[in-house]
């Protein structure tokens, strides 16, 4: 019972502090650690929230949508579409992320702190990303579930061993636009040879799946029918990733033959070495 007291109290400081205080502490420690790195716009919108787009059907989810790496020629075209899928969650500082107890055995507990429905779409959500965080990495893989933005930034320094790091994201003119036709107009490939790569996870408050990946990364501007302008991260793997095989089957070729690629969402980052010309937002 004391336990359930104190998780219940933890909780509740975080969630008022956290409203007040994660938009300063995200941003001074972002301006103390990566002076010279833009804020990219996953995480600017977090930090600063607006209105949030639908999410879009699952298949039709940009990141969701593989093709080869040769197919990224500038005059190229692709239906697709890009959406948010975060759900308006919001970063908590450090060390009051760091004292709210993140497992499985405590589930009970943080549901009924949060008056979330153990039966709801929202507690199976929260229940999967904490399952996804314990889950054993295969062989040869790691991953890190950051609560905090302070922690991403750390794990991304240490996984890389540089101090002197870039994140980007995609970024969309438009806050919504349709499933339509874009045409790539330019691309640039990131001279890196090993990034990390952050997925937004479906949480009460920010959370995000990092791995490490040896996987290719591009930039690329696209136009759409109706005018609108996004500067895309593709992502591109050599190797069978968890996620790429099924893709490899659909594209007709045998796994690790060609490079299969994919757009990244709006929601996900990349850290990478920062360059001067590094500068997407």
């Amino acid at each position: 019972m004391a336990r359930f007291l104190l998780l219940s109290f933890l909780l509740l400081v975080a969630l008022a502090v956290g409203v007040s205080s994660a938009t300063s502490s995200a941003e001074e420690y972002w301006r103390s650690v990566m002076p010279n790195s833009p804020m990219p716009s996953a995480i600017h919108d977090i930090i600063y929230p607006g209105k949030a787009a639908v999410p879009a059907a699952h298949e039709d989810k940009v990141g969701s949508i593989f093709f080869l790496e040769q197919s990224l020629q500038p005059g190229s075209t692709m239906t697709l579409q890009f959406t948010r899928t975060t759900t308006g969650a919001s970063f908590l500082p450090r060390q009051v992320a760091d004292s709210i107890p993140f497992s499985s055995p405590m589930l009970p507990g943080i549901f009924s702190c949060l008056s979330i429905d153990p039966s709801s779409k929202m507690a199976s959500s929260i229940k999967k990303t904490i399952a996804d965080c314990e889950a054993e990495p295969l062989a040869g893989e790691q991953w890190f579930c950051a609560t905090s933005l302070e922690s991403m930034i750390d794990y991304s320094m240490s996984t890389l061993n540089s101090s002197n790091l870039c994140a980007m994201s995609t970024s969309v003119a438009k806050a919504t636009s349709p499933k339509q036709k874009y045409t790539i107009t330019g691309l640039n490939k990131e001279k890196a040879s090993e990034l990390v790569a952050c997925h937004t996870k479906v949480y009460a408050y920010a959370v995000f799946h990092c791995h490490p990946t040896t996987a290719s990364a591009y930039t690329v501007s696209l136009d759409g029918a109706d005018g609108t302008k996004v500067q895309a991260l593709a992502v591109c793997h050599m190797d069978a990733a968890p996620g790429v095989e099924e893709a490899y089957d659909k594209l007709g070729v045998k796994p690790g033959s060609l490079p299969v690629c994919h757009f990244l969402p709006q929601d996900d980052l990349i850290w990478l070495e920062f360059r001067s010309d590094d500068l997407m937002a």
